[in-house]
Formats: structure tokens, sequence, C-alpha cells
């Protein structure tokens, strides 16, 4: 279970560091498609936003303070998803239909970030003064 538990966090992590790094590449295009959603300040918006998703998938990722990172991901979730995936204001099927479709899959991440409190197995990284290189291992988060 340990194991799976690892599994999980790195790719639920990772979801959230390639997207904020992708955020940040990608900056103008998604700026523009936040402008459209009347979101203002759009570039800034996707700059912020993309700050945040680095740092929760980072702090997921390297299970350094991962609740912290579990509650960045859930800010995200909750405060973007109802403005840039609003479906019930959709009218042309295909795009209210790809909306409805990151919505929700935007709602069961946010799920799984509440309940990432509940989770017991944690990758840890420490480093120190005598420690140059930073390791990591497996505890138990109670």
């Amino acid at each position: 279970m340990k194991v799976a538990s690892l599994l999980g966090r790195l790719v639920f992590g990772g979801f959230f560091l390639y997207n904020g790094i992708n955020h940040l590449r990608q900056r103008k295009a998604l700026a523009q498609y936040a402008a459209a959603k009347n979101v203002v300040n759009p570039e800034l918006a996707v700059v912020g936003s993309g700050i945040l998703l680095a740092l929760a998938g980072t702090s997921l990722t390297l299970g350094i303070k991962p609740r912290v990172g579990a509650l960045l991901a859930a800010i995200f979730l909750s405060s973007v998803s109802p403005v840039m995936h609003d479906f019930w204001n959709i009218e042309e099927p295909g795009q209210r239909q790809n909306d409805m479709i990151n919505f929700s899959k935007n709602m069961a991440l946010l799920g799984a970030a509440f309940t990432f409190d509940e989770s017991r197995g944690a990758l840890a990284c420490k480093s120190g003064p005598l420690i140059r290189q930073p390791y990591c291992y497996l505890v138990r988060l109670e």
C-alpha cells in the first residue's frame, strides 16, 4: 500500500506541476482564453495560477508540506473551475460538453485534494547543514 500511495501522490502532484509549467510557458495563449471568459487582467491571472499550480505540484510530488500543496491545489480548483469551465452558460453543444468534462474532472481532483489529509503514506524529503543532497524516504503521517 505504501508504494501505491507514493505512486498516487507522484501522479497527482505531477499533474499540477506539469500544468503549472504549461501555464507559464503558454501564458499568451491561455491569457487569450481567459480574456474570452472575461477574466480581469488575464495574463496576470494565468501567471498567478501557473505559480500556484507549480507550487502545489512541487509540494505534493516532493512531499514537502504536502498538506499545504493539497490546499493550494484545492484553492486553484475551487476558484478557477466555475469561471473557466462554466458549461451551464455555453450554448454551443461541443464547447458545452468540453467545459462540462473539464469542470467534472476538476471537481474530482478537488475531491482528491480534500481527502489528501486522510492519506497516511507520504514521501518526505530532508536536507540540512550536514546533508548536502536532500534525501527522501517513506513516512507515515499521523
